[in-house]
């Protein structure tokens, strides 16, 4: 083995034995920028934490927690040191072509091979026992998925956290539309870690590329050789190829956990998301598909969290109390591995988060008050269940009515209709919602529907049901509370001037004014979009003859919420939310390929034959 510089690590942690005895237990070893071969030679930079034992690295075998990372092994140093410390050995692993990796980066396809040789590996190291698993959050939790699906005899358990999978359905596209966030991954990442960034000049004209997103953003679509990007090809070339490419079929077939869950490895998953996180809804999907086909067992949580955000308790304008945070995140994974990869009898299967195999935050039993730091206090708390979806919902559907209504009540009348204008020139923007990457440009969790400073693209201080092209359908005022947890779908009829467009909805949870919110607050719970061309399913595009009644069904992200007495329930239908998703241009081109955009008119349909509604998962 290669090592790196274990020396000055001792010399360092000697100087804190002398000025604390305590000191001694936090003694551990990195081997550093050992470059292990994969099957094609390619050689992958990886780190070894050890721990060590009279000031020397221990020579028991011990089980491995492993990492493996697009964002740089010296990132985990943290965890490394932790479970160094902690009866473990931690590896920390650079993705291929990534930081100090050799070869090419490709969206996580390599990472299924790459993570077999990996653990196999590892397995043949002395200090290794071959047991292994594996952490990590986002496109780390991926790279878990990515192994558990290739199979290796040496991984026993592993902890996703809002990790990518199943990229065609709802993450990448998103019922047929692209989820910009990818767009902003690739304009930030391209110039850092990256082989391109290995030059000076060509990192810092990524990184001008990456500061003037905005001005990108209203230069839509991406071409290819057109920008910067084409300086790092492998990374343009796969944003181009992932806008163009909408279907979910062969193309999408990494980490397809929904249409192959066999293929997973069967040992003990622990699933963690969020409702506010961009992954939400297809950690809910990976548990019940999960769930049903291997032994695992198969464990789910999910908090009010937004992305990899487990240890904090207020996202976006909102605050859910203290308790919905997770506050030593190390600890419970580690729990976690001691149970599966030590044998100790301990809290999992017996105790929270492990009581029972689902653990749902339920959120909205908060006062609606105004904290300290300015946020809506929406309050929560957490329960244990035996399932998802819950065996004792009702699903309910709510009608959208004549003259904006929402109501259980079965609207009346032969034709009742709705109309307003798409103009993609000017989309309905983002405020907050299930997004993980985006920083200045997405707002992620709980807002406020309103426009301000904070939103980049629509600044005016005004609500967004204000909007001409936001039809909005809401309730009475609730007289008793109602929880809503579940899976959430929209069936709108409608029609449309255009041959492709998109139709989108919002559920938002709409307080009513008070002494801290004069003018109420309405707080988005979730979203979800569908593109026309893919309403009869994401295997084949079919575009539609102006002016005829199509049924849409727009899955919204999963979540748990008590809309409290006095609340109304509201849903907003509209055909953008940008930038959370692109733009439809509405002229049926090849996706990214347009050079035109055109104004569409849109009308839904909200009468006794053509029953547009939301199903809501009510929770008695």
């Amino acid at each position: 083995m290669k090592s790196g510089s274990p020396l000055l690590f001792r010399i360092a942690l000697a100087w804190l034995v002398l000025l604390s005895p305590a000191a001694v237990a936090a003694e551990f070893v990195i081997d550093a920028g050992v470059m292990v071969p994969m099957r094609d030679g390619v050689r992958l930079a990886t780190d070894v934490y050890r721990p060590t034992k009279d000031g020397m690295p221990s020579d028991e075998r011990l089980p491995v927690i492993l990492t493996r990372t697009p964002y740089g092994k010296s990132g985990a140093a943290r965890a490394g040191e932790y479970f160094a410390t902690n009866g473990y050995v931690f590896v920390a692993q650079d993705t291929r072509g990534r930081y100090d990796s050799e070869g090419v980066w490709h969206m996580l396809t390599d990472d299924g091979p790459d993570g077999v040789d990996c653990a196999a590996w590892i397995g043949r190291q002395p200090w290794s026992n071959a047991k292994i698993g594996m952490i990590g959050t986002s496109y780390v939790g991926g790279t878990q998925h990515a192994l558990a699906t290739a199979g290796a005899p040496e991984l026993k358990t592993v902890i996703p956290v809002d990790a990518m999978s199943n990229l065609g359905y709802q993450s990448m596209r998103n019922a047929g539309a692209f989820e910009m966030r990818f767009w902003n991954w690739i304009f930030m990442n391209a110039g850092r870690g990256s082989r391109a960034a290995r030059d000076p000049g060509t990192a810092a004209v990524l990184k001008e590329m990456a500061d003037q997103r905005f001005d990108y953003l209203q230069n839509l679509p991406t071409r290819r050789g057109m920008t910067p990007l084409r300086l790092a090809p492998e990374y343009e070339a796969w944003l181009i190829g992932a806008m163009q490419h909408g279907g979910n079929d062969e193309y999408w077939t990494q980490n397809n956990i929904i249409d192959a869950p066999e293929k997973y490895q069967d040992m003990p998953v622990y699933l963690v998301g969020g409702w506010y996180d961009s992954w939400g809804g297809n950690t809910t999907a990976n548990y019940r598909a999960l769930s049903k086909t291997i032994k695992g067992p198969v464990y789910l949580i999910m908090g009010p969290w937004i992305h990899g955000a487990q240890g904090g308790h207020a996202h976006g304008q909102v605050t859910f109390g203290r308790d919905a945070a997770i506050p030593d995140e190390l600890a419970w994974r580690k729990e976690w591995y001691d149970h599966w990869l030590k044998g100790i009898d301990n809290t999992v299967g017996k105790a929270a988060p492990f009581a029972t195999p689902v653990r749902i935050f339920v959120m909205g039993s908060g006062d609606g008050s105004k904290d300290s730091e300015g946020k809506l206090v929406h309050g929560g708390s957490w329960r244990d269940e035996q399932e998802w979806p819950l065996a004792r919902t009702v699903y309910t559907a709510y009608y959208l009515q004549p003259g904006g209504g929402l109501s259980t009540a079965h609207p009346v009348g032969i034709i009742a209709t709705t109309a307003f204008q798409f103009d993609p020139a000017n989309p309905a923007p983002t405020i907050g919602g299930n997004i993980s990457s985006g920083n200045d440009i997405l707002l992620q969790g709980g807002w406020d529907q309103k426009g301000g400073p904070h939103v980049w693209n629509f600044q005016q201080p005004i609500p967004i049901s204000a909007r001409n092209d936001v039809v909005v359908f809401q309730t009475e005022p609730l007289e008793t509370d109602l929880e809503v947890t579940g899976e959430i779908e929209v069936h709108l009829f409608a029609s449309s001037s255009a041959r492709d467009t998109d139709f989108t909805a919002k559920l938002i949870d709409v307080y009513p004014p008070s002494a801290d919110w004069p003018a109420g607050f309405d707080l988005n719970i979730g979203d979800g979009i569908v593109r026309a061309r893919f309403r009869d399913g994401l295997k084949e595009e079919k575009l539609m003859k102006p002016g005829e009644v199509y049924e849409f069904a727009i899955k919204l992200y999963p979540t748990s919420n008590v809309f409290k007495r006095g609340h109304q329930i509201r849903v907003d239908i509209s055909s953008s939310n940008f930038p959370r998703f692109d733009v439809n241009p509405n002229t049926g081109e090849p996706l990214n390929q347009q050079r035109r955009s055109q104004i569409a008119e849109q009308t839904i349909y909200h009468d006794g034959q053509r029953l547009s509604r939301i199903v809501l998962p009510v929770v008695p």
